[in-house]
């Protein structure tokens, strides 16, 4: 094998990992909450961040669950994003687009009324939860 090869295979492997990350940033675009959601994801956070660890530790839960909320917390811990901060609007809100897909699967695994039993906030922060995170309040 050739150095060429190499190259070439180096930068084939580059290209790809750009493309992968390029579709993730747009597929982040399409399902960021609009308008004022942003702003009321944030201040809701303390409480999806309490919520988020109560439903993982949950043993009721289904393990898939409990695995997803796992590693969407040890996400959530890194310092690395997948979208940099620096990057205007999506920079700070990939966190929370993450966050209501992964509550979306929580809802359709355990339904609406586990989330609910286990949310530590207020009935407001509750439907801000819903509204944010596109849940359907009559899914069991």
């Amino acid at each position: 094998m050739t150095g060429s090869f190499w190259w070439d295979l180096a930068i084939g492997v580059a290209a790809a990992l750009l493309l992968t990350w390029l579709c993730l940033v747009v597929a982040l675009l399409v399902v960021r909450p609009r308008g004022d959601l942003l702003s009321e994801a944030l201040r809701i956070l303390p409480d999806v961040v309490r919520l988020l660890r109560r439903l993982a530790a949950d043993r009721s839960m289904p393990r898939g669950v409990r695995i997803r909320l796992g590693l969407l917390m040890v996400y959530l811990a890194l310092p690395i994003d997948l979208v940099p901060d620096f990057i205007p609007v999506l920079g700070y809100a990939d966190d929370a687009i993450i966050v209501a897909a992964v509550l979306r699967g929580v809802v359709r695994r355990a339904g609406i009324d586990a989330v609910r039993a286990r949310w530590p906030g207020t009935e407001d922060g509750f439907a801000a939860l819903v509204l944010i995170a596109g849940l359907d309040r009559n899914q069991r």
